[in-house]
Parts: C-alpha cells; structure tokens; sequence
C-alpha cells in the first residue's frame, strides 16, 4: 500500500507526542510505502494531479521509538502523481484550504481519502455539530453563532448562567477560547469588537456557547474509527489556564466512557460514517459534544503511554480494509466488463 499524508511540514513534527507521526511509523512499520506534503505543495503538471512529496525511505528495521524514528529516518524530495497513492490521508491543520480540496477533487474516485472531502466540507468547523439535530440541548450545549454584536451582548444578559464560554468560529487547539462572566460586562462589547472586526474591514463569526458545569476540571477527548471510539483520554487544564487542550498546558489522564458517553458515541457514529468522517477527534464535557475535529484530530501517543496500548495499530488496519475492498471491487467491475465485451 502506498499512501500519501497530506500535512504540516516533516520539520514541524514533534518527535515525541505528534499523532501524524505515530500512523507514519506504523505504515513504516508494515512496509508500506510512505509519503507526505503540504497543500502548499499541490500542482498540477500537464493536467495531471501532482504533489511535490518528502518520501520517507524503507528501512530493514524500524525503530520502536518515534523519537529514534523521525531521527534515524532518511528522507528525499520528489514529484509524485497523487492517483498513483492508494490512501490520502488528511493531517493538515485547520483552517481548511478550499483550493486544496479543488485539486483532491480530481482524485478522489482513484483514491481511498481520509476523511472524505464532502465530510471535511461539511464538518471543518465547529457550526458541524448542529447538524446533529439537537433541538434540546441533549447533544451540544445551548449554542449561538454571529457576527453581530448587538445579539451576541443580548444573548448574555439573557442567559441563566453567569459565564459562557466565546470562541472563534474557525479556532483550533483552543486558540482564542475565552470564558467570560457576566460581572465583567463591561469588557465585552470591546472583546467583542477584537473577535468580530478583521483588520481588512471584514467580520469575523464567533461562537457563544453555555458553559457547562464541571468545564473547570476538564474535557473528554474520544477517538472515533468508522463510527466506534477507539480511545478516551481526560485533558486536565493546567493551574493557570481554564483550557484542557494539551497544546495550551493541560494534562492528560485515564478516562473509562461513561453510560452518557457512549450513548453519545452511538448517536453520532452513524452519521460520521455517512459523511465519509471515518477518523475523528470529539470533544465532550458533561456527556455534551463540544466539538468534532475532523483534519488532524490528535491524542493518540498520548492515549498509548496512559493505557500501554498503541491505536494507530487499529486506524491502520482499517485503511488497509478499506483499500483491499477498493482493489476487490475495481477488480470485479473489470471482470465483468470483460464478460460484457467479450460476449
């Protein structure tokens, strides 16, 4: 198998805890063939799709650690067709390049791609959950999304609670969350006017959202294959930061699913696979999806070092599924076009 991750430069890997890496050196592992780009990276040479690709070379042994493996792997630079790769994988940070999907769409019925364009469309920002038709409140939490800021002030006199919590519509790695309280009222209409206004003149959509009690002491991080969760971890937020992201100063530890959790995980999972959503990250706090990360969802060398387990051993696996099924089909729709041209 040969597949292509579509990601964030080689040099920008962290070496010790990057999920990308961790599913790198499992292909590795398996000798796979292994290949990776930026979107920046895309082009197109005489109409067809290419890549300028960082090829990873195969190696007689592979190193366990990933430390040992991103430092002992060679690598080389090279031109590559994108239809010849059996699997895209998508690792690129959000936000999301429309013009990168434009050149995936000439791909994307010769090639397996995770996740699906149509899904990474629909559910590369955070308006995604309200897709999930929770009109009480059972799913998300009690959320408003504008760009007006007369609403938005009016939306936190009325609200019950005295905080919520304020974001950006297209933040990732809990970038620009904020918690605001309704004793400080007087600072939002200025934090408002920072979030909303571009310095282009533009206007920026920002989320409000009821804070849920119990946000203090963290978040629940679970990894979704083909709609089942696969892993679990609490993010703890640091002493100095209401955040959990582990890229903000949290920590991470154990978590088993709770009833409401995995509840949770069943009323969504059908729904993720229809949309091609076959790898994602959700958030959930108090039994309530926060956010679903479909780009780069992360957590898994985390997740490995608290349960001793290693899950990019199960993602892989199902590529590989997922593939075979591909060359089984094509391989019968080409038998049976025989049959038909040979009768």
């Amino acid at each position: 198998m040969n597949i292509c991750f579509l990601m964030y430069p080689w040099e920008e890997i962290d070496p010790e805890n990057d999920t990308s890496l961790a599913l790198i050196h499992e292909c590795v592992k398996r000798n796979h063939g292994v290949a990776l780009c930026t979107p920046a990276n895309l082009t197109i040479r005489n109409s067809v799709t290419n890549a300028f690709c960082t090829v990873i070379g195969r190696m007689d042994k592979v190193p366990g650690s990933l430390k040992s493996f991103y430092r002992k792997a060679e690598i080389r630079e090279e031109m590559l067709p994108l239809a010849g790769f059996d699997v895209i994988f998508m690792r690129a940070n959000p936000p999301l390049d429309p013009i990168m999907l434009n050149f995936l769409d000439s791909v994307k019925d010769d090639v397996f791609i995770v996740n699906s364009l149509q899904g990474l469309r629909e559910a590369n920002n955070k308006l995604y959950t309200a897709a999930f038709g929770d009109s009480h409140d059972n799913i998300i939490p009690t959320t408003h999304v504008s760009k007006n800021k007369n609403y938005l002030v009016k939306q936190i006199k009325e609200s019950k609670a005295d905080k919520m919590i304020l974001k950006p519509l297209n933040g990732f790695g809990g970038s620009g969350v904020i918690l605001i309280e309704k004793s400080a009222m007087s600072n939002i209409k200025s934090l408002l006017d920072f979030y909303i206004s571009s310095s282009d003149g533009s206007s920026n959509y920002v989320i409000l959202q009821e804070y849920i009690e119990g946000a203090e002491q963290g978040d629940v991080r679970i990894l979704i294959l083909n709609g089942e969760p696969i892993g679990a971890m609490r993010r703890i937020p640091g002493s100095d930061d209401h955040r959990s992201n582990v890229s903000a100063g949290g920590s991470v530890a154990k978590h088993t699913l709770t009833k409401q959790e995995k509840a949770l995980c069943k009323q969504i999972g059908p729904k993720l696979v229809k949309d091609g959503l076959y790898f994602v990250g959700i958030d959930v706090i108090g039994g309530k999806l926060v956010e679903v990360n479909v780009m780069s969802p992360g957590g898994i060398t985390y997740m490995n070092k608290v349960y001793k387990t290693k899950i990019q051993s199960k993602i892989i696996d199902f590529i590989e599924s997922k593939v075979v099924d591909k060359l089984q089909a094509f391989n019968r729709r080409s038998r049976l076009r025989n049959e038909v041209e040979n009768a």
